[in-house]
């Protein structure tokens, strides 16, 4: 299996309030994980047996060190513990150490040199293999990843290091500088830029699949989040927006109908 984005996390300080919200403006249906001792929550698209997300509270180490409410992407790694360890030596950092979760997997939260969080996962394959999942890009999936760079080509030239993430095309943004698509193979997976001056540091932000922009930016709106940007045409026809939601975690939207 290669370097590719195969979870997504939200951390944040109310999932009650938070399960509420994302159920709304995606469609999510939630429940329970089942594991004993761990309260975690499983958000996953009508229809579908396959699980799009996870949410856990922010604990209280979390809190001691001031994590704030974020969305988190997993990317897959054979042997957890040498990638890690990779990061480290190419610049980066580990924030949580390698360990294991029972019945789950190995994983890893480390940072890159410019201090954007990504977290590493090697997943114990479930028993009868993996039901059915969502087309790409249907709703509720997550579809696009973006990562807002201090330095956006160091930050390419790092992750084709480690990931093996390839740069297919750099599009000139004006002022913005250069937005840098790359994937795995031939299709393109996301995005790095230079971050806006306003953002603190370096952070990734993902996308989810919604059916009409508009009337889930409303939907975010009515819940109590925030639209920070948008809706905005980005190339292919697509439209997007960024947003908060109610407890602070940022997070986007794309759909193919406005």
């Amino acid at each position: 299996m290669s370097s590719d984005f195969i979870w997504y996390e939200l951390l944040t300080p109310d999932t009650a309030a938070a399960e509420t919200f994302y159920k709304s403006v995606i469609g999510w249906e939630a429940k329970d994980s089942g594991v004993a001792d761990v309260s975690y929550t499983l958000f996953s698209v009508s229809g579908y047996d396959t699980y799009a997300a996870g949410m856990m509270a922010l604990n209280e180490d979390m809190l001691a060190r001031k994590v704030p409410p974020n969305w988190s992407g997993y990317v897959y790694a054979e042997e957890v513990d040498a990638k890690a360890a990779e990061f480290v030596a190419e610049g980066g950092s580990i924030n949580v150490p390698p360990m294991d979760i029972p019945s789950v997997g190995r994983f890893a939260v480390v940072a890159d040199p410019q201090g954007a969080v990504i977290c590493l996962m090697n997943p114990i394959p479930p028993e009868g293999g993996m039901p059915e999942a969502p087309p790409a890009g249907s709703p509720g999936t997550f579809a696009w990843r973006e990562l807002y760079a201090t330095d956006a080509p160091a930050a390419v030239a790092f992750y084709e290091k480690v990931f093996g993430w390839k740069e297919s095309a750099a599009m000139d943004m004006g002022p913005m500088g250069k937005y840098h698509l790359f994937g795995l193979g031939e299709d393109d997976m996301g995005g790095i830029m230079k971050k806006p001056d306003e953002m603190p540091m370096s952070a990734w932000g993902y996308y989810i699949a919604v059916d009409g922009l508009n009337a889930a930016i409303e939907r975010v709106k009515a819940g109590g989040g925030q639209l920070l940007n948008g809706p905005m045409d980005v190339p292919g026809g697509a439209v997007v927006a960024q947003c908060l939601d109610p407890q602070g975690a940022f997070f986007c939207l794309v759909s193919n109908t406005p």
